[in-house]
């Protein structure tokens, strides 16, 4: 599913690990056009001998075939398949938590709880009660201690996003690296970076800061510039200083001891001058990264394929942050320029084989790349993940027996198949409760006036439904 909509072709089961041993960290000459520096955080401290971390959250990508006479998307991209498998575990028995989407998928991995312990068992959106009974809708993508994210604009509703079963924050994935001494690069990773510019920016800038006045002048640039990309530094890194822009990493309800002191950098605009002093920041081919108009800086989201997503990883690994999380958004839908369009692609169709082709030239071209910069299985922990678990939707594909790779694949229909249930239940029901629906692979009902559990109402809508 993309990072943003949900779209048709879908599927995905892979997880894989890739263990790495020991080795000091290497003096090499960035390939990304940086100085000659030492790779890893003098005061990082990993478990073991480890001096690297990199993690690959994929969107939606098929270990399995959708279609058994087309090869699956792990298949199409040897160069990652081969990497895993010469160089760790693949691990197929990957199970997707309920309910399966990218918001939910993604942050139970980057938690290590399930959603009912994190803030987001709904998502990418959900709906809220106000106090009148009726709903709005939320969005589950906001940065971590971002305060309830609606799209329609404030309520007065300050519940944080990320609350978990104790009313508190949830713990954030990246204080165990901070606390350790090492920097934490996060590019694209759900809630770990500025996810919107209505309500983040005030939370880490401030209402009235010079980053709130740019997102009112110019929006479509602020989103290049805040969103997206950032850095979570331990509490002795120059990188997020003062002079670099740097803000403080606030965390109030983290366990443990109080994490203070600590501080972040969000945002393209503050990011990349100091991975890529020469900048601008390109992708793994050199073209320059920036959304469908123009603006420099970040993309958007279905714009980080694995081109642009894993340049930003090295860069930031060339510069000295030991530890990257970053997201790749799905193969099998079309995105236009940096996510401008969205549409299904059926498996072994055209534009889907060409994806995934380019997905894996940019893998060698990245593996090739960390291996000059010294950076492998012997001093690095690779962790390549995956959100949901959902199956490709559609007509059986003309012409019979296509494989996609020699012979291309067409379809009909690619897509969801909906239901109008409020209709299903007043036509088959005669049933007039008014409610609302989220719609998804299980469907959330939200009942206006929201009635108690054991109402009749809502006795009744359960039976029927």
């Amino acid at each position: 599913m993309s990072r943003r909509r949900r779209a048709g072709a879908l599927g995905a089961l892979l997880l894989a690990c890739l263990i790495g041993a020991s080795l000091a960290a290497a003096q090499v000459s960035s390939s990304g056009g940086g100085a000659t520096r030492s790779l890893a955080a003098a005061g990082c401290q990993l478990n073991g001998q480890f001096k690297h971390v990199i993690y690959l959250q994929f969107d939606n990508t098929h270990f399995r075939r959708d279609n058994a006479n087309v090869p699956s998307d792990l298949e199409q991209m040897p160069h990652l398949l081969s990497f895993i498998r010469d160089n760790g575990t693949l691990l197929t028995n990957d199970h997707t938590a309920l309910i399966s989407h990218t918001a939910t998928g993604i942050l139970t991995s980057l938690t290590g709880v399930y959603p009912d312990r994190m803030g987001q068992p709904v998502s990418n959106s959900f709906r809220y009660f106000t106090p009148t009974g009726a709903t709005r809708t939320g969005v589950s993508f906001a940065y971590w201690t971002s305060p309830l994210f609606d799209p329609a604009g404030a309520v007065g509703d300050t519940t944080p996003e990320m609350i978990n079963e104790n009313g508190k924050i949830a713990p954030a994935p990246w204080v165990p690296y901070t606390r350790a001494g090492c920097d934490f690069g996060a590019v694209a990773t759900a809630n770990t970076i500025l996810e919107n510019t209505a309500i983040d920016i005030p939370t880490v800038f401030g209402p009235g800061s010079p980053e709130a006045a740019e997102v009112a002048a110019n929006p479509g640039q602020a989103f290049a510039d805040f969103v997206g990309i950032g850095v979570h530094c331990a509490q002795d890194s120059t990188i997020c200083s003062s002079a670099n822009h740097g803000r403080p990493d606030l965390l109030p309800d983290e366990p443990g001891a109080p994490y203070t002191g600590y501080s972040g950098l969000f945002g393209a605009k503050y990011v990349d001058p100091v991975i890529k002093p020469s900048g601008p920041m390109t992708d793994l081919g050199g073209n320059v990264i920036q959304d469908a108009a123009g603006h420099i800086g970040f993309p958007g989201f279905d714009g980080m394929e694995a081109t642009t997503s894993l340049s930003w990883v090295a860069q930031m690994q060339e510069a000295g942050i030991p530890v990257t999380y970053a997201y790749i958004s799905d193969a099998h839908d079309g995105h236009g320029t940096a996510g401008n369009i969205h549409f299904a692609y059926g498996p072994g169709e055209a534009g889907y084989v060409q994806q995934l082709r380019d997905y894996d030239t940019a893998f060698k071209t990245f593996f090739d790349r960390l291996a000059g910069d010294g950076i492998n299985k012997s001093n690095t922990l690779f962790v390549v993940t995956v959100d949901e678990g959902d199956h490709f939707v559609g007509d059986a594909p003309t012409p019979a027996g296509c494989d996609g790779v020699n012979v291309a694949c067409t379809y009909n229909r690619v897509g969801e198949i909906n239901g109008n249930l409020s209709a299903m239940i007043r036509t088959q029901f005669s049933d007039n409760t008014a409610f609302t629906v989220h719609s998804d692979d299980a469907p959330t009902v939200y009942i206006t006036g929201n009635p108690s559990q054991t109402a009749p109402a809502t006795r009744t809508l359960e039976r029927e439904m």
